[in-house]
């Protein structure tokens, strides 16, 4: 029964690799969304085997209260639901850091670098010209650093918009 069931799950993985189309080489544009007030991103992504890629994602904000900045990577598995449409899943982390200034209200409270986990699930199309929209749902979860972050889950819903090369 053992032998049976890991035969399915290798078929399974067998055949959703079979019906993904190739994906592009490099691809670079901007992920908007908001998460934790960081909103657009400047993201790559790099096509790392033949259904999977590394996506790594910059974004940082620059205020009046608080600077802030933010490096996600990501490892995508791409498979194909049809023609140019492709869903996507992955798993990943990152790292960043946010600097308060002092206001009104008295000294600025402390910030400092944070670490977190990510997940990912998406849509996209590929269109014909070479630009690729995306749809995507990244849930965060902090692990160590300011508490802000360590110690908070935050949903992540973002539009992508990149040139293919």
């Amino acid at each position: 029964m053992k032998i049976l069931k890991i035969s399915a799950f290798i078929f399974l993985l067998a055949t959703c690799g079979l019906s993904a189309q190739s994906i592009s080489e490099h691809a670079l544009g901007l992920r908007l969304g908001d998460s934790d007030g960081f909103g657009a991103e400047i993201s790559y992504q790099k096509s790392i085997a033949r259904y999977n890629r590394l996506e790594l994602d910059l974004g940082w904000r620059d205020s009046r209260n608080y600077d802030a900045f933010k490096l996600a990577a990501v490892y995508q598995w791409i498979h194909t639901l049809d023609g140019n449409f492709n869903w996507y899943y992955g798993v990943g982390g990152g790292l960043g850091s946010v600097d308060f200034s002092a206001g009104n209200n008295g000294p600025a409270p402390d910030g400092g670098l944070f670490i977190f986990g990510a997940g990912n699930i998406g849509i996209e199309y590929n269109f014909d010209i070479p630009l690729l929209l995306s749809l995507d749902f990244r849930p965060e979860i902090g692990l160590v650093g300011y508490d802000e972050f360590s110690d908070n889950f935050d949903f992540d819903i973002a539009l992508g918009i990149r040139y293919q090369f």
